[in-house]
């Protein structure tokens, strides 16, 4: 399909997923980089430490989030030297939202998820639509392989729902090592049916001793 000549988005596919527990979260992305049956590179990074306890994970268009990276980083910069500390987990999802909002009427094209630990040490997971709409959440998945993980963690993990009273922690039952496994099984299993997924997926695990990094090997094809 031809696009028109003012269309300036455009949306180089790439699934990514987090998921959060007691003291620890798992955020993890495929490294697959595309333009419809194109694939510009295999070995593309979509997830961005934003501070020690705080990373980011997007799908969508990398130029678009290219720009959101360094933006909140200068952002970040500014907070360390006003304030002499990092940002907090959930002091960055504020700044995100407001950063997406502020471009509402030409919004960044990337669809994000934000994990780390919130200043009492539990995992937190943050879902955002394209202008800043944001929730705090168990687990999570965007891009497009969304809808093929979302049913999957919804049968496995299934977060009480934010209407309950009194409210329950949204963090997931899982131990660390569980939680990693069923992101591999996740991806795997979305592989198979979404061509803009695959090559590999970078599984980043924070908790209180620092943030560990992993890879797993997807299809190629």
């Amino acid at each position: 399909m031809a696009l028109r000549r003012d269309w300036v988005y455009e949306n180089n596919g790439g699934t990514c997923v987090a998921i959060a527990g007691t003291d620890y979260c798992v955020i993890a992305a495929d490294t697959r980089l595309s333009v419809g049956y194109s694939i510009y590179t295999r070995d593309y990074s979509k997830i961005c430490k934003l501070a020690d306890k705080c990373v980011m994970a997007s799908s969508g268009f990398q130029g678009d989030l290219k720009a959101l990276q360094k933006n909140l980083a200068a952002r970040h910069l500014i907070y360390q030297h006003q304030h002499n500390k990092q940002m907090s987990c959930p002091a960055m999802a504020q700044l995100l939202s407001n950063t997406l909002y502020y471009k509402r009427f030409f919004p960044y094209y990337t669809f994000n998820i934000l994990g780390g630990l919130d200043s009492d040490g539990k995992g937190c997971v943050y879902t955002y639509d394209a202008v800043g709409s944001y929730e705090r959440v168990g687990y999570s998945a965007q891009g497009t392989g969304a809808g093929l993980i979302i049913p999957v963690l919804d049968n496995q993990l299934k977060s009480p729902s934010p209407l309950l009273l009194p409210a329950k922690d949204a963090v997931t039952p899982l131990s660390e090592t569980e939680a990693v496994d069923l992101v591999k099984d996740v991806f795997a299993s979305a592989t198979e049916r979404d061509i803009y997924t695959g090559d590999k997926v970078e599984i980043m695990v924070i908790n209180a001793s620092g943030i560990r990094q992993e890879l797993m090997e997807l299809r190629k094809d």
